[in-house]
């Protein structure tokens, strides 16, 4: 009688394959994670960076309201100090 079924064992050749295969497939998925992370690292710093602008608008509203409203009165004096020296 003849064993007419599948060997039980793959030969090395296909085994190799397999496992080549499987390390190229790590490799770009690994490959990907790195990419996925290094996005999302910046996207974080961007994220704290316009987090401390926003933060920091009502001091910069104020500041240049403050240097705006030096003007006029620089101006001011100017001419009241020659009329009263």
């Amino acid at each position: 009688m003849t064993d007419t079924s599948a060997p039980t064992t793959l030969d090395i050749a296909e085994q190799v394959a397999r496992v080549v295969r499987s390390n190229e497939e790590t490799r770009k998925v690994v490959a990907e994670q790195r990419k996925l992370i290094a996005e999302q690292s910046r996207l974080q710093a961007e994220a704290a960076r316009l987090e401390r602008d926003r933060a920091l608008a009502p001091w910069q509203i104020a500041a240049a309201t403050s240097a705006a409203s030096a003007a006029p009165v620089g101006a001011g004096i100017a001419p009241a100090r020659v009329f009263l020296a």
